[in-house]
């Protein structure tokens, strides 16, 4: 087993505590968003010897493909990539790409030389980035499209309270949102979602979503009917005059609480709004956004990505798999997550190691992070202390000898998450 070091990466919608809070660490009062686990290029995990000597996760893979790899070989890299995500404030409005539009886009732009680094690239690698998140804490966001008659009352109370605050006129941006739900009440999920964000929009134009946010804050009454009108004030506070912030109004929004999950397939628009949570997805780092960003936006290839096609959230149930085991196994061919928890004092199973705790086989190379307690984490002889934060990258050579033990140290309970192949 080899420990990591992970990098985190301090995007400005990161929270300044909620990482420092799970470590039991002095906050540094900078945001901490994502801890990177794994081999991605981007920020690739160190590798912690026991002299002290640091190399990159990528490194001791690309050293020993088939020891480390297994059958992941086949993915060309270790398949998924692990983070713990802490939001203090929404992401950007964003959906990603399948397998064959990934491989096609990034030809296209290696072709035509577009820079790697260049603000206006659409497609950073050739992979898509099917991905899913376990909440660590209470955790929001917005998960594709809302069915079109729901959105099509929200945009009717929109265009009410627009012509309301302009004494009976109709304004330029009652009329955008009298036609928003004209498209929807057609089903037109795709033409009312190309209106907002088109450049000649209203709602692109200065001054019409305060125009919205302003009518919105006079008719508090008109918001407690609908919660979407509510997300979307919220986040215009920290995005004024984002058409992404008319964008929300579409999409699902999604409260979980903790162990509980989303999946995100390719094509689905979402957003995440707050809180800490393990996610994983496909190694990857293709992102088409659709708002609340600065960054850039291809409407037209943003569309030629997205499925328009309303559908229930796509919830990850968690399984039990025996005694302090839990699965979470979304669609996806590169990763499932495995939950470990194992209270102080728990005597080991008739016929095990002494303090073999809780056990669990998993598939290929494995990636453990601990968010709970002090945990002992063994496979075969190795054993790994982890405290919440910490993490161990485990070769696919070890995970077919031997399953994954936890136990935990001192008082309380141990939580380790484990990414790794889909099992049987």
């Amino acid at each position: 087993m080899h420990v990591l070091d992970a990098a985190v990466r301090d995007y400005a919608w990161g929270s300044p505590t909620l990482l420092p809070r799970l470590e039991g660490r002095e906050p540094t009062g900078a945001p901490e968003a994502e801890k990177w686990l794994g081999a991605h290029p981007g920020a690739p995990s160190a590798v912690v010897g026991e002299d002290g000597s640091r190399r990159g996760l990528d490194e001791v893979i690309a050293a020993d493909p088939e020891g480390t790899l297994g059958a992941a070989r086949r993915f060309g890299r270790l398949p998924y990539l692990m983070k713990l995500l802490a939001a203090a404030q929404p992401l950007s409005i964003q959906a990603h790409p399948t397998l064959g539009r990934a491989r096609e886009g990034f030809a296209q732009e290696e072709a035509a030389g577009v820079p790697a680094d260049a603000p206006h690239r659409n497609y950073k690698d050739d992979n898509h980035k099917p991905e899913m998140i376990v909440a660590l804490t209470p955790f929001s966001a917005l998960c594709g499209f809302r069915r079109p008659e729901e959105a099509t009352a929200t945009f009717e109370r929109v265009a009410l309270a627009l012509t309301e605050w302009a004494d009976g006129d109709s304004t330029q941006v009652a009329v955008a949102a009298r036609r928003m739900a004209v498209l929807l009440a057609d089903e037109d999920v795709e033409g009312a979602f190309t209106d907002i964000l088109d450049p000649a929009s209203v709602w692109t134009a200065e001054g019409g979503v305060d125009q919205l946010v302003e009518a919105l804050r006079g008719m508090p009454d008109l918001i407690r009917q609908d919660e979407a009108l509510e997300t979307a004030l919220q986040v215009a506070e920290h995005f004024p005059g984002d058409p992404g912030v008319v964008v929300t109004l579409l999409l699902n929004r999604v409260d979980l609480q903790p162990g509980q999950a989303v999946h995100l397939p390719a094509g689905n628009v979402h957003a995440y709004l707050r809180g800490l949570g393990v996610e994983v997805m496909a190694a990857s780092d293709n992102v088409l956004r659709g708002g609340l960003t600065d960054k850039h936006v291809d409407l037209a290839e943003l569309r030629a990505v997205v499925e328009f096609e309303p559908m229930p959230v796509p919830y990850t149930d968690p399984e039990a798999d025996g005694d302090g085991v839990t699965r979470y196994r979304p669609p996806f061919d590169e990763f499932e997550l495995t939950r470990l928890s194992a209270d102080a004092g728990r005597l080991a199973p008739t016929g095990d190691a002494p303090g073999a705790g809780v056990r669990a086989h998993v598939a290929g190379p494995a990636i453990a992070v601990a968010t709970e307690g002090t945990a002992v984490l063994r496979c075969g002889d190795e054993a790994v202390r982890l405290t919440p934060g910490q993490s161990v990258f485990v070769p696919a050579a070890q995970t077919a000898d031997a399953p994954l033990a936890l136990t935990a140290e001192g008082h309380g309970r141990a939580t380790v998450f484990v990414a790794a192949l889909p099992s049987s």
